[in-house]
């Protein structure tokens, strides 16, 4: 009864912003507010040298962790070493997909599965995230739209990522990477 009722409830009022005119424009522009660098390719085996090309920019090692999904690009030949497995307390750079993103808060949805753990994402200090456009709506309601006709139950971890973690828990102070990655990277694909 309580799902019937949930799937037949109305999208309620939204804010002017959450129907941009450029929905592309508005996710790069709230990825830049949130403090997410963002970047586009002409394709997905472009992903390893734009990652090589950000992790040369912030002069990080060229060693990653990531999702299994993302192991069969050319890493190799872009000069990047992989780990394909869950990312552990020393790794310092995290790749994943994710399942959409959300144009109005510049911000992307990771759903967790055995292979896709939500570690590779939380865990490093840098999480570079690949979305692909045809996966970017506009608001939080399109995407839980989208969750609910395509996976109908979400999984056990849905865990939305809005640029770096940051915390003022202690007097009020900004900090940075106190709960999880202190720079992430958007890389949006055709």
């Amino acid at each position: 009864m309580i799902r019937t009722a949930m799937r037949e409830h109305e999208i309620g009022p939204l804010p002017g912003i959450a129907l941009p005119p450029d929905q592309l424009a508005q996710f790069r522009s709230e990825c830049a507010r949130q403090g997410s660098t963002y970047t586009e390719v002409a394709g997905y085996d472009d992903v390893p040298r734009e990652v090589v090309a950000y992790l040369d920019r912030n002069a990080l090692d060229k060693r990653v962790v990531l999702w299994a999904e993302l192991a069969n690009l050319d890493w190799a030949g872009a000069g990047v070493t992989i780990d394909n497995r869950t990312a552990q307390g020393d790794d310092r750079v995290g790749v994943t997909g994710c399942f959409c993103a959300i144009a109005e808060t510049g911000t992307v949805l990771l759903l967790s599965s055995p292979s896709q753990p939500k570690a590779t994402a939380l865990l490093p200090e840098t999480h570079v995230c690949i979305v692909r456009r045809s996966r970017l709506v506009d608001t939080m309601e399109e995407a839980f739209a989208m969750l609910r006709n395509e996976r109908g139950e979400p999984p056990r971890a849905t865990f939305f990522v809005s640029g770096p973690s940051r915390t003022a828990d202690i007097e009020q102070t900004i900090v940075i990477g106190a709960h999880g990655p202190y720079r992430v990277h958007v890389i949006l694909v055709p």
